[in-house]
């Protein structure tokens, strides 16, 4: 199949985003297109990266029914001792649910607004649960509404979120206000929190290009703004509850990096475990669902 037919384009005004219903349900990118000027808000796909099929090769991938890592794909929940695969191997833990790996369905489509759904059968994760995407573009916003229902007989732990990549360039800054920092251990596993980084909270904002961050960040005020000086472009991430964690991925020497709105920490469910009341695990009823929303609105600074 050729890429073009894995994609689907939305189109609103001067913004265009393309969604990849089966790799993961991803966004394949998000730009602007003045003329012949084009502003990429997020990290665009390469024909060699939809190729290779994979969601972290992409621009955003939903997070579902959990986000970040659980320690050695095991945790204890309702009676259950759950044993997930390990899906980013070498690592050995269990990493970002399921929703990335797979492929989600079309059940609704216009020129700006798709929904996609995914169905999970109980296996290894023994709850049954089905997950939905609602992603609509107008001229001056990307909105991804997630959603996840516990299709089960009985409580299902669970999270979500997204996780974009974002361009970045030597002066590129991050702006959030947040309460705290999980400190992690070389398996990037949460050990202690710690007061941020200042600068993440100040106008300044932190400099992207210079720090290497795989962390959480607890307190999150659910808005953030990243500045491309070199560029004279900006762009305002918002999140609904319970979206009140945030992640900053900064990998050394790559040209993205990543601020992702998610509704718990790093290991939620084994932290929650050891009766800590402060990962931000949610706990689904049968038939309960739980859904937010996140922006993108890009600007010129």
């Amino acid at each position: 199949m050729d890429s073009d037919d894995i994609v689907i384009p939305l189109r609103a005004d001067r913004a265009r985003a393309g969604i990849a219903p089966t790799i993961g349900g991803s966004l394949t990118c998000f730009h602007w297109s003045n003329g012949g000027e084009r502003h990429d808000w997020l990290r665009p796909a390469t024909r060699e990266d939809l190729r290779a099929g994979t969601a972290d090769r992409l621009a955003c991938f939903p997070l579902v029914p959990f986000s970040n890592r659980i320690r050695d794909g095991r945790f204890r929940f309702g009676g259950h001792a759950v044993e997930l695969p390990l899906n980013q191997l070498p690592q050995p833990h269990a990493e970002h649910g399921h929703g990335w790996q797979a492929a989600w369905r079309v059940v609704a489509r216009t020129d700006d607004r798709l929904t996609l759904v995914y169905d999970h059968a109980a296996d290894a994760w023994p709850f049954p649960y089905r997950a939905q995407q609602a992603i609509e573009l107008t001229a001056d916003e990307l909105r991804v509404t997630l959603s996840i229902e516990n299709r089960g007989t009985e409580a299902m732990p669970a999270g979500l979120g997204l996780h974009p990549y974002f361009p970045r360039t030597s002066d590129c800054r991050l702006t959030a206000r947040v309460a705290a920092m999980w400190e992690t251990d070389p398996e990037i596993m949460p050990t202690t929190l710690v007061d941020p980084d200042p600068r993440l909270g100040s106008s300044e904002g932190l400099p992207v290009d210079r720090v290497a961050l795989d962390n959480a960040f607890t307190g999150w005020r659910r808005a953030a703004t990243i500045r491309w000086p070199e560029r004279g472009t900006c762009l305002r991430l918002e999140a609904d509850p319970p979206l009140g964690f945030l992640v900053v991925y900064t990998p050394p020497g790559a040209s993205y990096f990543c601020a992702e709105p998610v509704s718990h920490c790093t290991d939620a469910f084994n932290l929650a475990a050891q009766a800590r009341d402060d990962t931000g695990m949610l706990v689904l009823e049968p038939g309960a669902s739980v859904s937010a929303a996140v922006r993108l609105r890009p600007g010129l600074a």
